[in-house]
């Protein structure tokens, strides 16, 4: 318990918590600007395992965000790249990685063997692949996304205070994300790794048993003026 002794000292999580966070699995899909910052604080914080899904290879583009990379990174695999990074953060944890993207022919299969699953993709049609499969077995999906100088993060498809269940179709609608252009790849290095952080502290309150875990609320962050504020899904 050395390696998380500054941790385990808070009394919301104690050893017993760190215990729990030890035998947690978590899948994260995608390896990008928000997987970047999940990966390192999940594996760093002593999760048991986690699993990363990413087609991806490196690209210099990628090196303004994507802290998990390096120059010599480019070309190569980013869940390859990712292995090596984490397992010499932590070698205590274990690492599974599927170097394909998350398809509706895959996902049942990768996420039945995990916990609960954390978003760093950056795409409509995955995120609702995974509310759904999420849905399906009754897992939590720790949902994050970003645009420019804003993001948000909420918790979906586990019960709230009152019993009820939400999933990310009840955030956005898909037919109408359908009908919209693309969203703008503008972003400020900084805010994946704030909204990535983010999303790790919730993985870390569900996995140790301690906090409030944005389960029906959305949480909203705005760097142009550095308001955040949460807001109760209907």
């Amino acid at each position: 318990m050395e390696r998380y002794s500054r941790q385990t000292i808070l009394p919301e999580l104690g050893e017993e918590g760190q215990k729990r966070l030890s035998s947690s699995r978590v899948l994260l899909v995608g390896a990008g600007g928000l997987g970047s910052p999940i990966a390192t604080y999940l594996t760093a914080a002593g999760i048991g395992t986690l699993g990363i899904a990413d087609a991806d290879k490196v690209s210099l583009t990628n090196l303004q965000r994507q802290t998990l990379y390096r120059e010599s990174d480019i070309g190569r695999s980013k869940v390859e790249c990712a292995f090596e990074r984490l397992h010499a953060l932590n070698s205590e944890v274990h690492i599974d990685i599927y170097d394909s993207f998350l398809t509706p022919e895959n996902a049942q299969d990768i996420i039945r063997g995990y916990d609960m699953v954390v978003d760093g993709c950056d795409n409509f049609s995955t995120r609702f692949l995974i509310s759904d499969v999420c849905m399906q077995f009754g897992k939590p999906y720790i949902y994050g996304s970003i645009q420019g100088l804003s993001g948000q993060v909420s918790v979906f498809c586990i019960p709230d205070g009152n019993g009820r269940i939400r999933s990310y179709r009840d955030l956005y609608d898909e037919n109408e994300l359908r009908s919209m252009p693309p969203p703008s790849k503008a972003v400020l290095g900084i805010t994946p790794a704030i909204v990535g952080s983010a999303e790790a502290a919730q993985v870390l309150e569900i996995a140790g048993g301690f906090g409030s875990p944005l389960i029906g609320k959305l949480w909203n962050i705005d760097l142009h003026t550095m308001e955040s504020f949460i807001i109760d899904l209907p």
